[in-house]
């Protein structure tokens, strides 16, 4: 936009939109906010919502308004913010594309690709759902770019940390590339989230630096939520303590000893008892791939808590403080049968697709059918696979018995472990 004729000379043309993609809180509407400061023209931003009206034709003369406002100040950047609101695929509800908001798409449509020269204008436009856009606003001559603004990877977590700590006063204590690695899979949203609540916790305490242990708190609050009544039953507490170090066990022989960051008996909001936190993998969370042997290995630890309790108290005294983690087994197996092929059925597809969108996909599409005798071997081979996990699971523990009651007896003293006591524990007695 700076110097056009550089590109007009070679015959290249301006691009006339550029679409950022990403999930949440990555920063989006930041980026935009950064490329206008950094372009020295006209910025005007909108969010898609505002073009939705329940009066016939105000969405679509306000799409005309903002183009012409565009054109008077060009060149400029037009910014539209949560484009999903009003870039939905039409066609899709039961009245066919007479609603207003499929006639305010239509308009916009026409505006970044009609007769009329709008050259000089650039589109910005952010959206985390992608997926559920007409393909006409895809389209090359339309939204040329398409940027992925991903979650940070350990040196950006620690930049962003070091952006949102400036206005607060850290103790010379805090290593912030030590939070970065404990954080991975937080947005930039996540991490100003992070650094507020320290700030929070440090007030509460009445102290005058944010330490580690403001942060720790943080911590758990975003990711497991906040304290809940203390559990008084002795009985109780040996149940999930055994449940919770079963689970860490079994994480630190497929992934690792330094894979389990903290485990806890203190019920938080939401949940039966305690938690066991294990550290997400930095390199599935970057390049989204998802092994055979990683879904295995979660199901084997999702099941690790009836497997400890099935060792130690026996069949007959099971409970369901496992019941959560079953289910999201479960989950995991289908999608490993029905979606990536990862079963003996072979590598086939078999997801039913009923999580339709709007109601006219649903009255209307023709769903695909699964024989009987197929869908019965679907079933037989998610519990085959549960069962085979679950005494995987045994079988770890029960190498372990001694590591699994010495972590126990640590965790009904202090109600906690974390990182350090464990791996300091583990590395002796953990057999693999």
């Amino acid at each position: 936009m700076k110097e056009p004729k550089k590109f007009e000379n070679l015959g290249a043309k301006v691009p006339k939109g550029v679409l950022l993609i990403g999930p949440p809180g990555t920063g989006k509407t930041l980026l935009a906010k950064a490329i206008a400061g950094e372009s020295g023209v006209p910025f005007l931003s909108i969010s898609a919502s505002e073009f939705v009206e329940l009066f016939v034709g105000v969405g679509a003369s306000r799409v005309r308004d903002l183009f012409s406002k565009a054109k008077e100040k060009s060149p400029c950047i037009i910014f539209i913010d949560e484009i999903d609101s009003i870039g939905r695929q039409r066609g899709s509800g039961i009245g066919g594309g007479n609603d207003e908001r499929e006639q305010t798409l239509n308009q916009l449509l026409t505006e970044l690709d009609g007769f009329a020269d709008n050259s000089g204008i650039i589109v910005l436009a952010a959206t985390n759902r992608p997926d559920i856009l007409d393909v006409a606003l895809l389209r090359p001559g339309r939204f040329d770019r398409k940027i992925e603004v991903m979650l940070p990877d350990l040196d950006g977590r620690k930049k962003i940390l070091s952006v949102h700590s400036l206005s607060k006063p850290l103790s010379s204590e805090v290593d912030l590339g030590y939070w970065a690695s404990r954080t991975v899979g937080f947005s930039g949203a996540d991490l100003a989230n992070l650094m507020n609540e320290s700030a929070i916790h440090c007030a509460r305490d009445e102290s005058k630096l944010i330490n580690d242990l403001h942060i720790e708190n943080a911590l758990d609050k975003i990711t497991i939520g906040l304290r809940s009544s203390l559990i008084t039953s002795p009985n109780m507490k040996k149940i999930i303590a055994y449940n919770e170090v079963g689970r860490a066990i079994v994480s630190a022989v497929r992934n690792g000893i330094e894979s389990v960051d903290k485990i806890t008996i203190l019920p938080r909001s939401g949940s039966i008892g305690g938690y066991t936190k294990i550290c997400p993998d930095e390199d599935v969370i970057s390049s989204g791939l998802i092994s055979k042997k990683l879904l295995f290995s979660k199901i084997e630890i999702a099941l690790a808590g009836r497997a400890a309790e099935t060792i130690v108290f026996g069949e007959g005294e099971i409970t369901q403080c496992s019941m959560n983690d079953i289910s999201y087994a479960t989950n995991i197996v289908r999608e490993m049968v029905t979606k990536y092929g990862f079963s003996i059925i072979g590598p086939i597809s078999m997801d039913s697709d009923n999580n339709e969108m709007y109601l006219g996909d649903g009255l209307f599409r023709r769903k695909p059918l699964i024989a009987e005798n197929t869908s019965s071997r679907i079933d037989n081979e998610i519990i085959n696979i549960s069962k085979i996990s679950l005494n995987n699971s045994i079988k770890i523990l029960k190498k372990n018995r001694v590591l699994l009651d010495k972590l126990v007896d640590i965790l009904l003293n202090q109600e906690t472990i974390d990182k350090k006591v464990f791996k300091l524990t583990t590395s002796k007695l953990l057999k693999v």
